[in-house]
């Protein structure tokens, strides 16, 4: 089986595509479509039942809040694209439910060691994500073989991906750095944003309002 033939043909789906790929660059778009591919094929070697639809939309929207329109909301991108699908979703009539999961499975998709104890689509959100983004489970060819990766980097090439992705990150975070505060992302804008400082869990502890 072609793995490209994992993408659900529906109008859903479809109407996903179109946004996404009409509001997105093409890094985001072919990555995104990556994401819901090896997250699948994840899936499915690990017997998984999940519904292809809302994984596909968490997926296809999961990096959408690091576009300029939400740079400025305050929030982290993880949220905003999760609020993105979730307008979506219910615009198309989807459930609180399946609202929920795809909510959930965006929100999280940057915060390892939680996801993988979800739902299925929550879980396999990230692990596409780890999969694509960090290599996590590039040498197992038991979920993903070298065949099938091979059809989706045709369809969906990375030329370098590897630059490309840390910029597009540095973009949509540097204008909100409080955001990322305990989580990943501090990494990269300490890597990429000239006196960048983290937040500190324990500094902020210290130094809480409580006076003892």
């Amino acid at each position: 089986m072609n793995a490209l033939a994992l993408i659900p043909d529906s109008r859903l789906a479809t109407a996903a595509t179109e946004l996404v790929r009409d509001t997105t660059s093409e890094l985001i778009y072919d990555h995104s479509r990556r994401v819901y591919l090896f997250g699948a094929l994840q899936g499915r070697a690990r017997g998984l039942s999940f519904d292809p639809e809302l994984l596909y939309v968490g997926a296809l929207f999961h990096d959408l809040g690091l576009g300029e329109e939400h740079r400025g909301s305050g929030r982290r991108f993880e949220v905003d694209g999760a609020e993105e699908a979730a307008a979506f979703l219910r615009s198309h009539g989807a459930d609180e439910d399946a609202v929920r999961r795809v909510w959930t499975a965006i929100a999280l998709h940057t915060t390892p060691g939680v996801p993988e104890f979800m739902e299925p689509e929550v879980a396999l959100v990230t692990a596409g994500v780890e999969y694509d983004v960090l290599g996590i489970g590039y040498d197992d060819p038991a979920a993903v073989t070298p065949e099938d990766r091979a059809a989706i980097i045709a369809a969906h090439p990375r030329p370098d991906f590897k630059k490309r992705i840390l910029a597009a990150f540095t973009e949509g975070i540097a204008p909100r750095p409080d955001t990322t505060f305990g989580n990943v992302k501090a990494d990269v804008l300490r890597h990429f944003v000239p006196g960048f400082t983290p937040g500190d869990f324990v500094k902020t502890i210290q130094n809480s309002a409580w006076p003892e």
